[in-house]
């Protein structure tokens, strides 16, 4: 039998515990498959107060690591609670028995500082990923996907792609059939399409400077338009090749990728708030047709511009 901890630790996300719970940690009978054998193991010998300020007890602790195949750990509060020395080295060592390790959410700030994550890719949470990458530079932080499977180590994104995760573990370790069916009991989908890009939100970005400020809002006032750099110097009193240089001293991209960003962005608001053909939503996006759009859209978000439809417009 299989055996999967979960750890938790102070200001542990009940959420995640849950989900692990749900889909590991319950008897399915149904599926005729020798099921998960599921530890809770705490951090201390004490009551650990969770994010929610629930406390959560457990007969089990860190050693009882030492029999798990699969170790989960869930999110936690970066930088604001700090982390037992005693749990990374039970990580680390659990690492080193051949354990399979996956951390939810910001649980990959866990792995990484107990320095599983060197120099493989990882994900998080997207408000997170800058954060990441900026305290743990050896790690390849992916901020587009839901979830990462590098083998023996596995990261997954926001909170809810911690399900995505764990029917992805559950379909490696049973198949896409016995997947499917926790999916169905769950009311999920078995695979969701597309990664966390198209839940970011990107707000108008401000510069210092006044004459930029004024150009993006005339840019993002005529996206339908065949706009060119020369067009924006010209609103932005400069060269064209000064107006780019600057541009990308500001926003850190060339302002093509930023006008695309632009676009796709309207289109994804259109998407989600009328029924109009994707052929007329490219038009007035500044596509110059519906493939363009798609192209772009799949590029962007990893996801078609229908899919996209379907898991985000609004129903009337």
């Amino acid at each position: 039998m299989h055996t999967v901890a979960i750890l938790i630790y102070d200001a542990v996300n009940p959420f995640e515990l849950a989900v692990a719970t749900e889909i590991f940690g319950f008897e399915r009978p149904e599926l005729k498959v020798p099921w998960y054998r599921f530890l809770v193991c705490a951090s201390e010998a004490r009551p650990i107060r969770s994010v929610a300020g629930i406390t959560l007890s457990t007969p089990y602790t860190l050693q009882h690591l030492a029999e798990a195949d699969t170790v989960i750990v869930p999110s936690t509060r970066p930088g604001v609670v700090a982390v037992p020395d005693a749990l990374l080295d039970a990580l680390r060592q659990a690492y080193l028995r051949g354990s399979r390790v996956i951390s939810f959410c910001t649980g990959t700030f866990v792995l990484a500082a107990a320095g599983l994550l060197d120099g493989r890719r990882a994900t998080t949470h997207w408000l997170w990923t800058a954060e990441l990458a900026a305290r743990y530079p050896l790690v390849q932080v992916d901020p587009q996907v839901l979830y990462i499977d590098d083998g023996q180590i596995l990261t997954s994104a926001g909170t809810a792609a911690s399900i995505d995760l764990s029917l992805h573990v559950v379909r490696q370790d049973y198949g896409a059939t016995i997947a499917a069916a926790v999916a169905r009991r769950m009311v999920v989908p078995p695979y969701r399409e597309g990664g966390q890009a198209q839940y970011i939100e990107m707000p108008l970005p401000v510069a210092d400077e006044e004459p930029f400020n004024t150009t993006l809002t005339w840019m993002v006032h005529h996206l339908q338009e065949d706009l060119t750099v020369e067009q924006m110097a010209g609103r932005a009193r400069m060269s064209p090749r000064t107006f780019a240089r600057r541009f990308r001293a500001a926003f850190g991209t060339t302002p093509y990728q930023w006008l695309l960003q632009q676009r796709i962005m309207q289109a994804q608001r259109l998407l989600e708030s009328t029924n109009l053909p994707v052929e007329q939503i490219a038009t007035h996006c500044g596509f110059s047709s519906a493939a363009t759009l798609r192209l772009h859209f799949q590029r962007l978000l990893c996801v078609s511009p229908q899919a996209y439809r379907e898991t985000f417009q609004q129903k009337k």
